[in-house]
């Protein structure tokens, strides 16, 4: 990926060599953000002191809607507020995606906001035309690699999983964890379980990958198969199909060096570029 293209925050020292990481698959009320943002927000609230990073689905505040000029709210709105006072509240980091209106267009945007009110925000970049998506929103035009407490995250947003190039860990772009938020239907859950250990074996990454459950306002059928692989693709955990959810696992940074370090296979990838 071209550089330009890249977002790369993360701190230059850290003492952190694990995190927790909690995972949260549940069934979303349809187009209804207030409703939506008190229930995540009772079940998040036993976590406070737990965690160091909770997931939440895409469009967490709403189900994966078409209906953007009602529901969608600024950076600064009631759902970007929410996120960013469930950081606080939580002591950790957070992240899930909401309708986002700016500058008259509208982004199926993810956010990551930490408990000292800084966030970081990344656009879904495959937007999924099966479902028109693509006439609603706007794609995004870069991905992003984040920092939190040591740890190179790198998030994307459901559809985004078909396609390997824009997740490739790159020299210029490495991530120690993948992040992926969905509203991935029941009826393509093969390729959901199939593809995502796969994304931690090429990249000898972590995967971490939220789905929801449950019956949306368009009558699909949602089974979860939420969870987290390690670097070698097997499963630190799975929240079984059809039923809420939550899990929280701890990852070994040391762990991860090792392995990749046992198994250079990152070194010998292919050199590519982006064209737009």
């Amino acid at each position: 990926m071209q550089d330009k293209l890249i977002s790369l925050r993360y701190p230059l020292i850290s003492v952190y060599r694990s995190m927790r990481i909690t995972i949260l698959q549940t069934q979303l009320h349809w187009e209804a953000p207030a409703a939506n943002r008190a229930g995540l927000a009772e079940i998040l609230a036993p976590l406070a002191g737990t965690t160091d990073l909770a997931v939440l689905p895409e469009m967490f505040s709403t189900g994966f809607s078409m209906q953007a000029a009602a529901l969608a709210e600024p950076m600064e709105g009631p759902t970007g507020q929410w996120l960013r006072n469930q950081a606080r509240l939580l002591g950790a980091a957070i992240t899930g995606s909401f309708i986002c209106r700016e500058e008259g267009r509208y982004f199926n945007r993810l956010l990551f906001a930490r408990p000292d009110g800084s966030i970081d925000c990344y656009d879904k970049r495959h937007l999924f035309s099966l479902a028109n998506e693509h006439e609603t929103y706007t794609a995004g035009q870069k991905s992003l690699v984040l920092g939190w407490l040591g740890w190179r995250i790198c998030p994307l947003i459901c559809y985004d999983l078909r396609f390997p190039v824009w997740s490739r860990q790159t020299p210029a772009a490495p991530y120690d964890l993948l992040l992926y938020v969905a509203n991935w239907p029941a009826r393509r859950g093969h390729h959901w379980r199939s593809l995502l250990p796969a994304r931690a074996i090429e990249n000898q990454s972590y995967v971490a990958a939220v789905n929801i459950v449950g019956t949306d306002g368009n009558g699909l059928e949602y089974a979860g198969d939420s969870g987290i692989w390690d670097y070698s693709g097997q499963a630190v955990c799975h929240i079984g199909a059809g039923m809420p959810g939550i899990f929280t696992a701890e990852l070994s940074l040391d762990a991860l060096r090792q392995y990749r370090a046992q198994l250079p296979f990152l070194g010998d990838s292919d050199a590519f570029q982006l064209e737009r």
